[in-house]
């Protein structure tokens, strides 16, 4: 019976600690970013092309404002876009994510362009990129080098 009577009056406390540590089981981030890849130059070429999907499932829009890599000189944030009958790429100032969406980088479309590679981009190769917000958050993501596909 004494034994009982000590476990209701531990339980509170048992109970406070199950509360105090579920704060820290892992949730899902309200900004995701899934499938980043690189891809390899071409030959004699010096610039790349990176692609990723943003999930935002935050309640606020987020805006993609910079992005960079120590295994490059330079990152920026492209876009394709038609131009009197003709697909041309150009630099842009931001990528918006509305809260509850998802934004995919692809080719023929947004797209982060690195340019003057500082490493050898092998097949397979997981290179560091830091992504930027215009609120000041970051994150660091990881790209797999991968092959550009053939026509």
């Amino acid at each position: 019976m004494k034994a009982f009577q000590s476990l209701e009056s531990v339980m509170p406390l048992l109970f406070a600690l199950m509360v105090f540590f579920s704060s820290f089981i892992v949730q899902a981030a309200p900004v995701e970013f899934q499938n980043a890849t690189v891809r390899q130059p071409l030959p004699g070429k010096n610039l790349s092309a990176g692609y990723f999907s943003v999930l935002n499932s935050s309640d606020k829009a987020v805006t993609l404002v910079a992005a960079s890599s120590p295994w490059f000189e330079r990152v920026e944030l492209h876009q394709h876009s038609m131009h009197n009958g003709m697909m041309r790429m150009e630099k842009v100032d931001s990528f918006a994510v509305q809260a509850g969406e998802q934004l995919h980088l692809q080719p023929g479309g947004l797209h982060l362009m690195l340019f003057a590679p500082k490493n050898e981009l092998t097949l397979g190769a997981i290179v560091p990129i830091q992504i930027s917000a215009a609120d000041g958050q970051q994150w660091q993501i990881s790209a797999v080098v991968t092959k550009i596909p053939t026509q």
